[in-house]
């Protein structure tokens, strides 16, 4: 059985991951080699692409961290979650949700709305 709520919080380790090489290697572990991220914002596919995507973000917002909002859930291979994205300490000014499809436990692809952002 699939644990939605591991899957989600490896997902948020990832993107809060801030050493390259260990990133990859978290990449490795959690997502197929042909995984696909896509949001209105950004995409990427493959393991190089979605890894170039998270430096992008931490690059664009250095001192930003993700964190879950409320519980994971799901059901067989599709994982919901939700998610904030500012300095830690105050409520976060970025907030979506995602969609992840796995394949044998690991991510394959992730669809991302982004349901809040600053000024928007």
């Amino acid at each position: 059985m699939t644990d939605h709520a591991s899957i989600a919080r490896s997902y948020i380790d990832l993107w809060n991951e801030r050493t390259p090489s260990r990133r990859r290697e978290l990449l490795s572990e959690s997502w197929t080699a042909d995984a696909r991220y896509l949001d209105p914002l950004m995409s990427g596919d493959g393991h190089d692409g979605v890894d170039a995507l998270i430096a992008g973000v931490q690059q664009k917002f250095p001192d930003f961290h993700f964190k879950l909002i409320g519980e994971p859930n799901g059901y067989g291979d599709h994982v919901r979650f939700s998610w904030g994205l500012g300095p830690d300490g105050v409520d976060s000014p970025i907030k979506g949700t995602d969609f992840a499809v796995l394949k044998d436990g690991r991510i394959r692809s992730i669809t991302g709305f982004l349901d809040q952002l600053p000024g928007a």
